[in-house]
């Protein structure tokens, strides 16, 4: 009788152990799920680091670019009952009221906050968190300048006078972060009694306005070209370096550089959220995680060109060798660009559309 106890028990025994061997097999060999972020077509990160997160959560992450900030916005808005992704990153304090009055996003309070200051973090009920943050400037070709002998504009006043006629591109701030950016600018110099007076004077001094940050930077801007006819364009402050680290042949300092006076630039802050309804709310939480740690910030300024908001992530030293950054930039209340954007952006369009 002791011998068939034995003899059942060894056998229960490497049962057990075949089914828990099976199992981790099964566990090894599962294919990975699919995470789908959607974001705006600037939206650069190194592929180790994602390989990493990839690797870490057996997880394939899919990127789908869908234009400008505002574009990828009012795509996620239309198609919000039937989500095309999981994740959303891109959407800026210029345009945060208008994904958070559409309801796209589910709370989530990231550990992670807490290594972020409070001035980044604008919705209380953490359904947008912080990544990073940058000056929307106007850049402007050093040789343009230097070859022709017109003064550099210090303020947004200069930009009125005659000599300046036809050099300015802008983004139309209907569809463009930046172009946006730009706008609330001027509100915040000129306030909401004086900001469409300076535009209609801008325009009646020749004011060139495209739709998106790509259009004026890489068609219109005569430093990156070449050929573009315009020597200013709103860009971003964090422009030049970019022009050094990415030229074609070593350069000793950037072709552009931007104007920073005051009320001249306006800074930027950049989130990221969960999409309402998605089945993968797990890993989209581990995913936001990891965008707010401080492998994934050391990463943006050399790809995005934009500061992280994690107080323990370090700049490198090529990032802030030939960028400018503002002493005053421009900024506005959040709650003021909420009740107050739309309205903004008509009234621009009816004086410098029409």
């Amino acid at each position: 009788m002791k011998k068939v106890s034995r003899f059942l028990i060894a056998g229960a025994m490497l049962m057990l152990f075949l089914f828990s061997a099976c199992q981790k097999g099964q566990t090894a060999t599962q294919e990975p799920r699919t995470l789908t972020v959607l974001t705006h077509d600037s939206f650069a990160i190194s592929e180790a680091i994602i390989t990493r997160f990839e690797e870490e959560n057996n997880v394939q992450v899919d990127f789908i670019l869908s234009g400008d900030a505002g574009s990828a916005l009012n795509k996620i808005i239309l198609t919000k009952d039937a989500p095309l992704g999981d994740v959303f990153y891109g959407t800026d304090n210029t345009f945060l009221s208008r994904a958070l009055d559409a309801d796209i996003f589910e709370p989530y309070a990231s550990p992670l906050l807490e290594k972020i200051s409070d001035p980044f973090k604008l919705d209380a009920e953490n359904r947008a968190l912080p990544v990073d943050y940058g000056d929307v400037c106007i850049n402007y070709d050093k040789n343009y300048f230097a070859t022709t002998g017109l003064a550099i504009p210090q303020s947004l006043d200069d930009l009125l006078s005659p000599e300046y006629n036809g050099l300015l591109v802008v983004e139309n701030p209907a569809i463009s972060s930046p172009g946006l950016a730009f706008l609330l600018a001027t509100i915040a110099q000129y306030g909401e009694d004086g900001y469409l007076a300076y535009w209609q004077q801008l325009k009646d001094n020749g004011l060139v306005v495209v739709n998106d940050w790509n259009t004026a930077y890489y068609t219109n801007f005569s430093a990156s070209s070449g050929k573009g006819p315009q020597p200013m364009a709103v860009s971003y402050a964090t422009s030049p370096a970019v022009e050094v680290m990415y030229a074609a042949e070593p350069m000793e300092e950037a072709p552009t550089a931007s104007i920073i006076g005051k009320n001249t630039c306006f800074r930027q802050i950049e989130f990221v959220g969960i999409l309402k309804n998605t089945p993968n709310r797990d890993l989209a939480e581990k995913f936001i995680d990891y965008m707010l740690s401080v492998p994934f910030q050391e990463d943006i300024p050399m790809n995005m060109f934009m500061f992280p908001v994690n107080s323990d992530a370090q700049l490198p030293e090529e990032f802030t060798k030939y960028m400018q950054i503002p002493d005053s930039p421009a900024m506005l209340p959040y709650a003021e660009i909420s009740t107050s954007r739309d309205a903004w952006i008509e009234a621009w369009q009816e004086v410098v559309l029409k």
